[in-house]
């Protein structure tokens, strides 16, 4: 009788620590879960705040200037979201005809006052374009923190 009741509980006991065990498991795997879920939410609400708009007009002359050694896109890009945006060029992808243009090819200024670029304020964007640009249709395209903007013109 008394030999009945210890094994009774040597299994509860081991019954015990295997669910203490799996129940430390669940509790790291949901606390991993949760911060990966907080992150990426993080960087979805800075993706859905991130709105631009290019605002130049494709016919004008003032898009693309083809004089010989200064050959250059200038753009007129405004923000049309909900937050500041840098203007350091950190976050801005260009590709112009599908080539990427490196950040030191590229210059941003804030048309209005301030240091930065805020919602509804437009910047300047030129472009640096090496070899020049053929007689044709060309194609830009501007991607600001997971929002892209496509800017097509001809010269």
């Amino acid at each position: 009788m008394a030999s009945e009741s210890v094994s009774t509980l040597i299994l509860f006991i081991a019954a015990m620590l295997v669910a203490a065990g799996i129940a430390g498991t669940l509790v790291a795997n949901v606390n991993e879960l949760s911060n990966s879920i907080d992150t990426k939410s993080s960087s979805v609400k800075q993706e859905i705040d991130t709105d631009i708009e290019i605002i130049s007009d494709a016919g004008s002359d003032a898009v693309y200037n083809d004089t010989a050694g200064e050959e250059r896109i200038t753009l007129l890009v405004k923000n049309t979201g909900e937050r500041t945006l840098p203007t350091d060029g950190a976050n801005l992808d260009v590709l112009v005809d599908g080539t990427y243009v490196q950040s030191d090819g590229l210059e941003v200024s804030v048309l209005t006052d301030g240091p930065t670029w805020r919602r509804g304020e437009v910047v300047e964007l030129v472009v640096a374009v090496e070899s020049g640009l053929e007689p044709g249709d060309h194609r830009v395209v501007v991607d600001v923190g997971g929002d892209r903007e496509v800017f097509e013109f001809y010269v």
